[in-house]
C-alpha cells in the first residue's frame, strides 16, 4: 500500500505525520507545494532524511482547469527548482484537486515527471465528512497496492490524524512504500 500526503510541509501537521509514520515503521510520499517547501526548508529536509520520498504538487496549488498551460507549466516548473535545490532528484508530479488539461498533462510528461493519481483520496480536508467516515471510505477500498491521499494541512488535520492511525493500525499486516518504490 502506498500513503501519500498532499499540500505540506507544514510545521503544524507534518511533524506528527512523521512521527506517526516513524512509529508505524512506514514510508510514504509527500507531495508537496513549492512555496510551502520554500517556507519550511527544515521540514522538507526531514521528510527526506526519515527516507520518505517526495513529489511535485506546483508551486502555489495552482487548479489545472483554472490556469493557462503557460501559467500552469511555470507554476511546475518553480516547484521543481525548489525541490532540486534541496539536492534533491524526483520525477514525481501530482496535480492539485486531481485535475489538469490534457496538454498541461502532456507537457508534464514531455518534462519526464510521472504523474501520480490515486485509487483512494480520505476526503480528509472536507469537513463535512466525520473522522469515522474518512477512515471508513479508506477501509472499506483499501487492497494491495492502494494509493492513499492524506493532506498534511490544517483543514484536513482532525481527519486525517485519525483516518492514519487507524489505517496504519487496520493494516499492520500490509507493507507502507514509497511511491517511487512501485
Amino acid at each position: 500500500m502506498f500513503l501519500t500526503f498532499d499540500d505540506g510541509p507544514i510545521p503544524e501537521v507534518t511533524p506528527w505525520v512523521l512521527e506517526t509514520l516513524k512509529k508505524h515503521k512506514a514510508k510514504a510520499t509527500f507531495f508537496c507545494i513549492g512555496d510551502n517547501i520554500r517556507k519550511h526548508p527544515r521540514l522538507f529536509k526531514q521528510i527526506l532524511a526519515e527516507g520518505h520520498a517526495v513529489g511535485n504538487h506546483t508551486f502555489y496549488h495552482s487548479s489545472g482547469w483554472k490556469s493557462s498551460l503557460k501559467d500552469y507549466l511555470k507554476d511546475v516548473r518553480r516547484c521543481q527548482d525548489v525541490i532540486e535545490l534541496n539536492s534533491v532528484e524526483s520525477n514525481l508530479f501530482r496535480p492539485p484537486y486531481g485535475k489538469c488539461t490534457s496538454a498541461q498533462a502532456r507537457a508534464v510528461l514531455k518534462d519526464h515527471q510521472h504523474i501520480i493519481m490515486w485509487s483512494i483520496i480520505s476526503k480528509d480536508y472536507d469537513a463535512r465528512i466525520s473522522k469515522e467516515a474518512c477512515f471508513e471510505r479508506i477501509q472499506t477500498k483499501a487492497k494491495p497496492g492502494s494509493i492513499i491521499v492524506f493532506h498534511d494541512s490544517l483543514k484536513a488535520e482532525t481527519n486525517m490524524k485519525h483516518a492514519l492511525e487507524k489505517t496504519l493500525k487496520t493494516f499492520s499486516d500490509y507493507q507502507f512504500n514509497r511511491i517511487d518504490l512501485l
